[in-house]
């Protein structure tokens, strides 16, 4: 098949895609790559399985070896699809390519967060919107389970705590998805107490960014994560035995887990929730959020706690 005939096939096998409901901007951009590359090979002979996996492992400037296995993935899914009209076109098997394994996150504590909004208030300089600035985003990123770029990028439209149900608007996030973030009464309590400091040390007028730097633009993810790792070394919060590094999205995994303990703790079904919280952290699919899901002592005990009760009514759902 020639260089057009397989473009033709990449724009009815993403169409397909798109119709159903998936966000295919990224696999249509890796197919199209994919496509030029077995261009470049000069072969007439059916696609083979080896093609797919020389081209998902091929240094490319920017990309690492954890995306040879997502790339592979999406090459799989459209060999499958191209196979029904050429069948002599072969599929690589599953598991060609492990996975990397994402690293363990910290999960904080409500101590461990509460000490790091207290420090933050000690920031320098002394009456300026430094302090606040990061206590207020460390208490929304534990609050929300909002990604950390997602917090910086909000502008002050984006923030509507005068709404009947006070939320965030966040606009064209991870995967260019876009949604709205119902707030908690004490979150949205916080960031109105932030809006008004922002406004009496003058702020408004330096910068339409809800979080300000101290250089009146907005706030940068270094000087973000750095100012967060002094918090951590002041507050004793470090790396343990069997944990992961603490960081700032560990307060979205900490969120995650927090909310899967409550509802079980409050006797849901954890299973038909699990959907509504993967639209509220922003996933494409549920699947994306059970890396978050991390099995803890506590979100065990709770499992566990909710099974025995399952089990005493003889697997009954009352």
């Amino acid at each position: 098949m020639n260089l057009p005939d397989l473009l033709l096939q990449v724009e009815c096998y993403v169409g397909l895609r798109r119709a159903i409901g998936y966000t295919v901007r990224y696999e249509e951009k890796l197919l199209k790559e994919f496509v030029q590359f077995l261009a470049s090979q000069d072969s007439s002979s059916p696609i083979r399985a080896q093609m797919a996996v020389d081209w998902a492992c091929a240094p490319v400037p920017g990309r690492g070896l954890a995306g040879q296995a997502s790339r592979l993935r999406v090459v799989r899914g459209f060999l499958s699809h191209l196979r029904a009209a050429l069948p002599e076109t072969e599929v690589p098997g599953p598991g060609v390519l492990a996975p990397l394994r994402r690293p363990s996150p910290y999960l904080y504590s409500q101590g461990e967060m509460e000490a790091l909004m207290q420090e933050a208030l000690r920031l320098r300089p002394e009456d300026s919107l430094r302090p606040h600035v990061y206590c207020t985003l460390i208490g929304l990123l534990a609050s929300s389970g909002l990604r950390v770029g997602e917090a910086l990028r909000l502008n002050m439209e984006d923030v509507r705590l005068d709404a009947a149900t006070p939320h965030l608007h966040i606009s064209e996030g991870k995967f260019r998805k876009s949604r709205l973030v119902p707030l908690h009464a004490t979150t949205a309590e916080q960031l109105v107490g932030y809006a008004k400091e922002r406004k009496r040390l003058g702020c408004d007028a330096l910068s339409d960014a809800f979080f300000v730097s101290e250089k009146g633009g907005p706030l940068t993810y270094d000087a973000c994560c750095d100012t967060f790792g002094g918090l951590l070394r002041r507050t004793g919060i470090r790396k343990d035995a069997g944990s992961g590094r603490p960081g700032m999205h560990g307060l979205r995994h900490s969120f995650a887990v927090g909310r899967m303990v409550a509802w079980y703790r409050a006797g849901m079904t954890v299973k038909d929730l699990l959907p509504h919280l993967s639209v509220y952290l922003g996933h494409v699919q549920p699947a994306h959020t059970y890396w978050y899901l991390t099995a803890t002592p506590e979100l065990l005990g709770a499992a566990a706690d909710r099974f025995l009760q399952y089990a005493g009514m003889g697997g009954r759902h009352d």
